[in-house]
């Protein structure tokens, strides 16, 4: 099925806009959108302020991973295409960096105030391309929008500061300024948050980007762009690319190699990190890696197990699994496993509905594409072949699409594939632990230090335990601990730099330190 307008043509949609599930299925809210969603799918990437093809005339096709659906085609941009937009950038940048902090930061209220506007709309786009459940798009847009609200206000305060000099003749201070064009490569599980934390802190700073967005959902991406155009962001400060995966390491590399790029801020696996640092040592580019994750999520003797319940039912199933800091090992003590293992099939087998994300009540979509769906079979296979046993699930859904049913597993050991390996996909797996020793020990035995999780009503457990645990983030007591005035960033091999929160800003400043020789008067 392919798309009118950019979009497939159905009977809910007037205008010649799309849905792929039938209208009585639909959010009245949703419909209220409908009319204007085509409005902002766009088949061209957006380089110096226009909508361009590639070079080579090629395009890819993007699908709806709960259907399989096509829903239209972008430009299949090549490593000269990318060569270009770094210029755009970079020719832009000289006229940017000299813009007033007042000037930045209204444009980014405007862009910020114009997601909120068209924030169904943005919403049904990231549905239909990554598939999570429309109410968590919409919480998506609401939390990405808040990003450029934040750096809005973040622009007016890149304070420096005057040093005290050790001689009378001299005067010195230090001054924030732009590192220059920035080149940003982005995941596909928040194709809009993940661009707006990188782009809002950025153009705050005065710097100009170049971005490729996942080739699972460039829409969102290149939507994003549309309305940073109307909210007043000049040609050449923000620069979209799309490519397919053939064409994905080739723009990784140029945007690494070219010397008019000046920092790397990527999201994504651990691997490809590794790969895009060794590539910009020949330039010696400042970078931020935000990579994979290990999550533990550790549940003591003394905790509250019902909150604890819910803590792990979000920091394990919100977007199907498909987060990097998703609970990966959940680690409960032998006092209160039994009983917590229990809870937690009750609460899968009564809270979860797999489906289409555009359907009432559903709370599971689709793994992003069926390699990922083969991965998440596989680990539990492996681990159910080691002695692991299935409590809930265990299986993939029937019918079309990358559906994978939640699963618990119980009995599982550190040495299985599914305690090692980032799971990115719904199955809860529980480790049994005696003391709290223990449980740091096995939440620390990896190589990640992304996210970690765990719960306890014993106050010096709690000072202890957030003390060990070798993350950049530790919720105590609580699995939402994201938001855009807070940091965000790993340790170890989960990454370099922070982004979010009042430290955001600083990954896009470069320090200058001024020295002034004075003169004293006879």
């Amino acid at each position: 099925m392919y798309l009118v307008g950019g979009f497939v043509t159905s009977k809910v949609y007037s205008g010649g806009a799309l849905l792929l599930v039938k209208s009585r299925n639909l959010f009245p809210a949703l419909r209220m959108a409908s009319t204007n969603v085509a409005a902002l799918q766009k088949d061209k990437a957006y380089v110096d302020g226009k909508w361009v093809s590639a070079k080579s005339g090629k395009t890819f096709e993007v699908t709806n991973p709960s259907t399989g659906a096509v829903l239209g085609s972008v430009p299949d941009m090549d490593r000269s295409d990318a060569q270009a937009a770094v210029d755009a950038a970079y020719k832009s940048f000289q006229s940017w960096k000299t813009t007033l902090p007042k000037e930045r930061s209204d444009i980014l209220r405007r862009w910020f105030e114009l997601c909120v506007k068209h924030k169904k709309e943005l919403a049904t786009l990231i549905t239909l391309e990554m598939g999570k459940s429309y109410p968590e798009s919409e919480g998506e847009i609401a939390y990405s929008a808040n990003f450029l609200e934040w750096y809005s206000e973040e622009a007016r305060r890149t304070y420096g500061h005057v040093t005290p000099s050790s001689a009378q003749n001299k005067r010195v201070m230090v001054i924030k300024q732009p590192v220059g064009v920035v080149a940003m490569i982005t995941p596909w599980n928040f194709p809009s948050a993940m661009l707006t934390r990188k782009m809002g802190a950025a153009l705050a700073a005065g710097c100009t980007v170049v971005a490729r967005p996942a080739e699972d959902t460039p829409l969102s991406a290149l939507a994003l762009c549309q309305l940073a155009e109307q909210a007043g962001v000049p040609p050449g400060v923000v620069n979209v690319v799309t490519s397919s995966r053939d064409n994905a390491s080739p723009i990784g590399k140029e945007f690494c190699e070219n010397p008019l790029i000046s920092k790397i801020s990527f999201t994504g696996s651990c691997n490809v990190g590794k790969t895009l640092l060794s590539q910009c040592a020949s330039t010696v580019k400042k970078t931020s890696m935000e990579l994979g994750g290990n999550a533990p999520f550790i549940v003591f003797d003394s905790a509250d197990v019902d909150k604890a319940i819910q803590g792990v039912m979000f920091a394990k199933f919100r977007v199907t699994g498909q987060t990097c800091i998703c609970a990966n090992r959940i680690l409960v003590q032998e006092g209160v496993y039994d009983k917590f293992v229990q809870a937690l099939a009750k609460a899968i087998d009564s809270q979860l509905k797999v489906g289409d994300g555009f359907e009432p009540g559903v709370t599971q979509g689709p793994l992003i594409n069926k390699r990922a769906v083969d991965k998440v079979e596989s680990l539990v296979n492996s681990s159910v072949d080691q002695g692991a046993k299935v409590v809930v699930g265990g299986t993939r859904k029937e019918g079309a699409g990358n559906f994978y049913n939640p699963t618990l597993l119980r009995d599982v050991t550190t040495e299985m594939s599914v305690s090692t390996e980032e799971i990115f996909g719904p199955v809860a797996a529980c480790i049994k632990f005696k003391t709290e020793e223990e449980a740091v020990t096995i939440a620390n035995s990896t190589r990640y230090g992304l996210a970690s999780y765990f719960y306890t009503n014993d106050i010096s457990q709690s000072y202890r335990v957030s003390e060990a645990l070798e993350f950049g983030m530790v919720g105590v007591n609580e699995s939402a601990m994201t938001s855009p005035e807070t940091t965000f960033g790993g340790w170890k091999e989960s990454g370099l730099g922070t982004e979010g929160g009042k430290y955001g800003i600083d990954e896009y400043l470069a320090l200058k330190n001024i020295c002034y020789g004075i003169q004293h008067k006879a």
